[in-house]
């Protein structure tokens, strides 16, 4: 492998406790399992990026001589977590195993990846789930140093901040089980380890694949991956495992194991959680709505509510104004109030002429925005009206966009994200009714053209395209009034040739219903990038 080419690393090593595998030793000597130890962990640090992290899993018995030669080789410790699980493994002559150790080392201890702000791995503090507290930090807080004996003897000392974490073990009744391998990671786990230690298009390598976990996950959070197996008997059902996923598919498990949570709040509840993200929503007394009426009526200039959303200057004027006239809550809260006003005819009518682009108009940058939209929907578990009403999610979406699209205003991104979503119905019509028989594996695709040597006359038309890699990984599904513009247009990014695009396929259509031969193409391929809005609404 390259070196510097990956940007996460876990590993589940053999813990050489004498499992039974079918092509590996797990009961060597001491000083061989160490030996063997420092020369993969050598090979991890010289695979990872200069702001790479690098998980480590490991029992009891080698956990302490493997963190000190990952730190001889290299590496900083960042954290020691406790990962604490249920159906703990029955000893004879000892306490039951009931846990196991996650080792968090970093190349670079002043610039490594940690997504602190992904709202998908915060939880709920005390304050909001006890006592419904508007004061709150309405991010939640990050998953400190307690011991304790039972998750239900103390449901807030497992939270993703501290360093125990409970989830349950995959035990052979779990919907996720791989019947074919006895040690098995909770994708939910590896969710909050993926999710705090890379980005969205990043590369994930797992050395130790055996369940294919690892790789899942990463496919269903939008990561390139990279896994070994010796087994050839793993590797073909890791490779039915990742066959049978698309980018977005819900992680398996329970994202949070610990579902109660004290009555002290009963009675006097103000917030309520909503499928999907860990942003709780907000359920407002009549005053304060009326105050977001107020504030709305003061800066939005006449504008509608989703013009407000879009314009990020107005937007941060009405942030300041609902502070003023002292709300609780923040930014995102009275953003949605906002919407939910908007929803019950409650705002006041626009006296603007309505923001009318055509998607003729937003040809150049509207796929960059669908991509940004699709990215926070996967990483941060976020609907398109979450990513717009909140500020830090709203700016990493522009960031993403202007990534693939450079040169437009924020509005017109977060305008074009809006129009695609408003379209997503009537594409996925079109594309049931008019394009229906490129479901079918007999309807052959157009041939893979090099995306470096293509000759661009062919593609100076409009129509719906595809970008693969080398071994035909479905990136994105597009259209385009002018596909050749498309394609140079991918070819100067950075951060296409980072996903590593190396063809495209062309199919010539209409500019009116190229949308629709898109949407279907996106659920024949299941690409990485495509917004889930495009799938038909019965997949």
């Amino acid at each position: 492998m390259d070196k510097g080419s990956v940007d996460l690393v876990f590993a589940d090593p053999p813990f050489n406790i004498g499992y039974s595998y079918d092509v590996y030793d797990d009961k060597r000597t001491e000083d061989e399992y160490l030996s063997w130890s420092r020369q993969w962990i050598r090979g991890v640090y010289d695979c990872l990026s200069p702001s790479g992290s690098f998980w480590l899993a490991i029992g009891d018995e080698y956990a302490a001589e493997l963190k000190i030669a990952a730190q001889e080789i290299g590496f900083a410790s960042r954290s020691w977590v406790i990962w604490y699980y249920t159906f703990g493994v029955n000893c004879v002559r000892g306490f039951s195993r009931s846990h196991t150790h996650l080792l968090h080392f970093v190349k670079d201890p002043g610039s490594f990846t940690f997504n602190v702000n992904n709202p998908a791995i915060r939880v709920p503090s005390a304050r909001q789930l006890v006592y419904a507290d508007a004061r709150a930090n309405p991010k939640g807080r990050l998953p400190d140093n307690t011991w304790v004996f039972r998750p239900q003897d103390a449901p807030y000392a497992f939270a993703p901040n501290h360093d125990i974490w409970y989830f349950a073990r995959i035990a052979g009744t779990f919907h996720e089980r791989q019947g074919f391998h006895g040690c098995q990671m909770p994708e939910q786990l590896l969710g909050r380890i993926i999710r705090i230690s890379s980005n969205p298009r990043d590369v994930v390598l797992d050395p130790f694949s055996g369940s294919g976990t690892t790789l899942s996950v990463a496919k269903k959070l939008g990561r390139q991956w990279i896994g070994f197996e010796l087994s050839e008997e793993y590797a073909r059902n890791i490779q039915s495992r990742l066959d049978g996923i698309r980018v977005g598919d819900e992680l398996s498990g329970p994202a949070d194991p610990l579902k109660s949570a004290p009555s002290l709040a009963e009675g006097k509840s103000k917030f309520t959680h909503s499928s999907g993200n860990n942003i709780p929503l907000p359920k407002v007394d009549a005053e304060t709505e009326l105050e977001v009426i107020y504030a709305f009526e003061a800066v939005s200039e006449g504008h509608s509510a989703d013009h407000l959303l879009c314009d990020a200057e107005l937007n941060a004027e009405f942030r300041i104004e609902c502070k003023r006239r002292r709300l609780p809550g923040s930014g995102f809260f009275w953003n949605r109030i906002m919407l939910r006003l908007r929803k019950a005819g409650r705002l006041p009518k626009s006296n603007r002429n309505a923001t009318r682009t055509t998607f003729a108009e937003m040809d150049a940058y509207s796929f960059a925005s669908e991509i940004a939209m699709r990215q926070l929907e996967v990483d941060y578990n976020l609907t398109t009206d979450d990513i717009l009403c909140s500020p830090d999610a709203a700016e990493e979406f522009d960031r993403v966009a202007a990534e693939f699209s450079p040169g437009y205003s924020s509005f017109e991104y977060r305008w074009a994200a809006l129009a695609i979503r408003k379209r997503a119905n009537q594409s996925r019509k079109i594309g049931l009714t008019k394009f229906g028989e490129w479901l079918e594996e007999t309807k052959k695709l157009p041939n893979a053209l090099p995306i470096e040597k293509v000759d661009h006359k062919c593609l100076e038309k409009p129509g719906a395209y595809i970008f693969e890699t080398a071994d035909q990984q479905t990136l994105y599904v597009g259209e385009a009034l002018n596909v050749s513009s498309r394609v140079k247009l991918a070819v100067e990014s950075e951060s296409w040739k980072r996903l590593r695009l190396s063809s495209v396929r062309f199919v010539e259509n209409t500019p009116q219903d190229s949308h629709g031969l898109q949407s279907i193409l996106v659920r024949r391929r299941s690409p990485m990038l495509n917004s889930g809005l495009l799938y038909p609404s019965e997949v």
